[in-house]
């Protein structure tokens, strides 16, 4: 449970966090009164953000994304909050628990409020989730300061997500990664990850169904374009305390292939030859007009170009992401836009492009009880004011950006065309004003083709993709598509440009980042508006769809990340350069294995090999043979002898790591591994036999195979270790706990609670899930090695646990008193 070191951090890059533009700030309406009464004006008080655009409406009724009938009613949801949700993290220890408490305490305490008068919507699970792991709240700031019971939930809730036991996210943001099938032997591509809400439900699928002490076949790699956003993936996803996760730092649609070279193929010994994936989740940058309920902002920053500039980004991304999907394999393409030319659009699209070769899946039995809606089939471009049904409806001068992949039919332009004409840029209406709608300029209607009103139809079969809509279940909007991979992709014909999307190799020089595309897909924040399509019509933004905008629980405002090697430096990944001096050609053309890293700016990775240090380790702890330990652990600093933090890799991403070695480093590696142990700095930690303590991020994994340094403490002083993290030998209730811990060697030890008759016996008597805490025994103290989150947290959950116990052999007052009167410190 690890992820949450208060040291040096890149907090800069969360301060300018998204505004809540749902509540105004006192200052703000002081400003408004006092202008009001200077004006002699009525002081009307706060006012709502905006939620209406005309060109918005037009745009959609024309889509017919909705029914007429059911129009009033789309609009209504749309303008209302969102209410908040969130996931239970199903590979925590305590996960049964917190269902169980949200059950039988939350629920039945606010429904008996309500009972009582205090109208609230009481909270319960989403009914289309597995397992009643995802749930649903809808309150507002006022009902919050008015009742005690959601006040305590609001607080649990908080407490629960930073230890990351729960996740906040919004309901439709679950979704895709539910149709991807994910089991524990799959390897997964998220390709625009951040912030890292459904890697973080990646992950926990893979996990599920694994044992204590041992870890998945599989991996995920999550990858995104922005530095920034990368190192707020990495402290969401360390809330898994995972081995199986690399998070990479590369443009999506340029993702670089990794495989081995025929020279280095003939003589390797790592299990695989090139880095392909059972499963790809395409969750691409968009519009995230679905998003309106949360950002409401985006209302008055819509217009129909928004669609139209990201939609050749768009197939680029997931034309990628299905040649590195295996034969075989399954790929999710989601955004969080309404627009047809973001969905099924770009789904027609890759579909032509790919020739057969990629089926839609029709998977409207899953997940039965989520309601969703079929594909449309027929749809219009909106460009420059002007309604195009058909490509041959495109000016010549426009065809650069509304190509024929956005039409149902994708035909291509015909050759001779009475309808290729030149634009007219200066003309003027009757006001002397440039022609525009929503300060898009418009072509001269004198000039424009003739209006086909009548839509293509395409012949795909799109009604297999989904949209979910607000008002079929109060949420937010989305767009799923479930796509499997039947046989290899087609290569490029002769007389067509290589794709860009489908590169075979990538230079250093060319992926370096873009600014305007880095911050524009469903679960970013900090979105600045973008032009892409380089005529003024785009500007994207969104919100976070993970932050809470009624009761406080999703605001980001400063997100701490761990000082560690296992982060990216934004000061020094400015500028990417090509491979370093080290990467030389041998005389017969061959390049060498680089030493150093080729990115630079990021730390290399490297396998750690110390024999020393490592037999100290396994000797220390004890560690059993049968745990695969050497060869398992990387380090993120090039100098062996100022090491402070060993991580540990699953046999999965240390073969893709030597992989990646061996190919020249394609890949931009961002974090990677469990971080297991910690270099003891301490004067009296240098003194120890051992100076690597274990971490509490990797104490889970290695419990069950560590065979020294480890005492079982009765509930009493268990908790009197977390409420106090520090107390002396001779302050132990129990003599027998204070005498054994005496005998261990000075350093790291492992501390077990005992649920048996608060004795301290000598094994996990069949415990699968033991609670345990990293502790230093010191020369006449036992001291906890836990972030107080985690103190507060597990002293909770032990209280629960051992509540129905004998009493102790002492009172709790009576120890409290001595602890208090003669504090210890380590």
């Amino acid at each position: 449970m690890g992820g949450r070191g208060r040291s040096r951090t890149q907090r800069k890059h969360f301060r300018q966090g998204r505004e809540n533009v749902w509540k105004r700030t006192k200052s703000d309406d002081s400003a408004a009164a006092a202008t009001d009464d200077a004006n002699g004006k009525t002081n009307q008080g706060w006012e709502p953000f905006a939620t209406q655009n005309p060109g918005f409406d037009e745009y959609y009724k024309e889509q017919e994304i909705v029914s007429p009938e059911e129009w009033d009613s789309f609009i209504e949801y749309l303008r209302k909050p969102l209410p908040a949700a969130f996931r239970i993290n199903s590979s925590c220890q305590f996960y049964l628990d917190i269902l169980l408490q949200l059950e039988n305490d939350f629920m039945k305490s606010i429904q008996a409020e309500d009972a009582d008068g205090f109208e609230v919507d009481p909270i319960k699970p989403l009914p289309w989730y597995p397992d009643n792991l995802a749930w649903q709240s809808n309150f507002s700031r006022n009902q919050l300061r008015k009742s005690q019971t959601l006040e305590r939930f609001h607080e649990f809730l908080k407490l629960e997500n930073e230890i990351g036991n729960i996740t906040r996210q919004e309901a439709v943001s679950m979704v895709p990664p539910l149709f991807l099938d994910v089991r524990p032997d799959h390897f997964v591509l998220d390709m625009c990850a951040a912030p890292g809400s459904k890697t973080f439900q990646l992950l926990e699928m893979i996990y599920n169904l694994t044992e204590p002490g041992t870890l998945p076949s599989g991996m995920i790699i999550a990858n995104d374009l922005d530095v920034q956003r990368c190192n707020l993936l990495i402290h969401q996803t360390k809330r898994m305390c995972t081995a199986n996760l690399i998070v990479t730092n590369h443009e999506a649609q340029h993702f670089p292939s990794c495989q081995l070279h025929r020279h280095h193929s003939e003589n390797s010994q790592i299990g695989i030859r090139q880095l392909e994936f059972d499963r790809v989740l395409c969750d691409v940058p968009c519009s995230g007009d679905g998003t309106l309920r949360k950002a409401p902002d985006i209302w008055r920053k819509w217009n129909a170009g928004n669609g139209n500039g990201l939609h050749c980004l768009q197939v680029q991304i997931a034309m990628r992401g299905l040649a590195l999907l295996k034969v075989g394999g399954r790929m999710v393409y989601s955004t969080c836009s309404m627009n047809p030319v973001e969905n099924e659009a770009v789904v027609a699209e890759i579909l032509r492009r790919c020739g057969g070769t990629v089926e839609l899946v029709d998977v409207s039995t899953e997940l039965p009880q989520l309601a969703r809606r079929p594909g449309v089939k027929k749809w219009k471009v909106r460009d420059k004011g002007q309604w195009l049904a058909s490509c041959n409806d495109v000016p010549k001068y426009r065809r650069t950006v509304i190509t024929p992949g956005m039409f149902p039919s994708g035909k291509l332009f015909e050759e001779t065309s009475e309808h290729d004409i030149e634009a007219s840029n200066g003309k003027t209406n009757e006001n002397g004003d440039a022609n525009s709608e929503n300060g898009v300029q418009l072509m001269d209607e004198s000039l424009a083709p003739p209006q086909n009103l009548e839509a293509e139809v395409s012949t795909l079969p799109l009604e297999r993709c989904m949209r979910i809509v607000p008002h079929d279940q109060n949420s937010g909007a989305f767009f799923i598509a479930v796509l499997h991979k039947i046989a290899p992709l087609p290569a490029p014909a002769a007389t067509e440009k290589k794709p860009t999307s489908l590169p075979e190799k990538i230079d250093s020089n060319t992926t370096q980042p873009i600014k305007e595309l880095d911050e524009v897909k469903e679960d970013n924040s900090n979105v600045d508006d973008i032009d892409l399509s380089g005529e003024g019509d785009v500007q994207i933004s969104e919100a976070n769809p993970d932050a809470d905008l009624l009761t406080g629980v999703g605001e980001e405002e400063e997100v701490p990340l761990d000082n560690d090697e296992n982060s990216i430096n934004e000061e020094n990944v400015k500028k990417e350069t090509k491979p370093s001096a080290d990467v030389k050609k041998t005389a017969s053309g061959k390049r060498k294995l680089q030493i150093q890293g080729r990115w630079r700016g990021v730390d290399p990775v490297i396998f750690y090999k110390d024999e020393s240090v490592v037999g100290k380790i396994i000797d220390f702890y004890g560690i059993k043979e049968s745990f695969p330990f050497k060869g398992h652990l990387i380090t993120r600093n090039n100098d062996m002898n100022h090491v402070k933090r060993i991580y540990y890799v699953s046999n999965s991403v240390k073969e893709a790591l030597e992989l990646n070695f061996l190919a020249g480093q394609n890949l931009k590696i961002a974090s990677v591994g469990m971080k297991m142990f910690e270099r003891q700095t301490s004067k009296e930690g240098t003194s120890a036999p051992c100076l690597f303590r274990i971490s509490s991020e990797g104490l889970p994994l290695i419990l069950p195979h560590i065979t020294k340094q480890i005492i079982y403490a009765s509930a009493v002083d268990f908790k009197h270790l977390l409420k106090y993290k520090s107390i002396k030998f001779s302050d132990f209730v129990n003599q027998e706990f204070a005498d054994k811990a005496m005998k261990l060697m000075l350093g790291c030890c492992v501390v077990i609670l005992n649920r048996e008759n608060g004795g301290s016996s000598d094994s996990l008597q069949e415990d699968t899930k033991p609670i345990a805490i990293g502790c230093w025994r010191g020369r006449t103290n036992v001291s906890v090695m836990v972030t107080a989150l985690d103190c507060q947290e597990l002293l909770e959950r032990v209280s629960t646990l051992v509540s129905a116990e004998a009493k102790p052999e002492v009172s709790e007052i009576e120890l409290d008193n001595t602890i208090n009167e003669a504090p210890a410190n380590s």
